[in-house]
């Protein structure tokens, strides 16, 4: 339940929405500590989400702060730590089945 409310704060997560997560042994995560001026940890998470090309930079920069602030209260990273990247694409660019492109169909 507490995720999904997270989710909820986030943006606007649907039904159907999925992620993959992927966990590295430290000799296999390879980063740069201090890239940007930040000051990273082992704890570092990096976030990479594929969105259609809808959104302006405000809401972006909302989604960023909204990620940063829940995962700061659970479980707990500091803002350095989590390291997030939009991959945008068209939104004829998804099929979630049946080799069918649901967004322009």
């Amino acid at each position: 339940m507490a995720s999904t409310r997270r989710c909820a704060r986030l943006s606007r997560c649907r039904r159907g929405t999925s992620g993959v997560v992927h966990q590295h042994d430290a000799d296999e995560f390879v980063f740069d500590a201090n890239y940007f001026g930040f000051n990273r940890s082992d704890r570092l998470v990096i976030i990479q989400l594929t969105v259609a090309n809808t959104r302006g930079v405000t809401q972006k920069k909302k989604l960023y702060a909204a990620i940063v602030e829940n995962l700061g209260e659970e479980p707990g990273l500091k803002p350095d730590d989590i390291f997030i990247n939009l991959v945008e694409v068209k939104r004829e660019d998804w099929s979630f089945g049946g080799g069918i492109a649901q967004y322009v169909a």
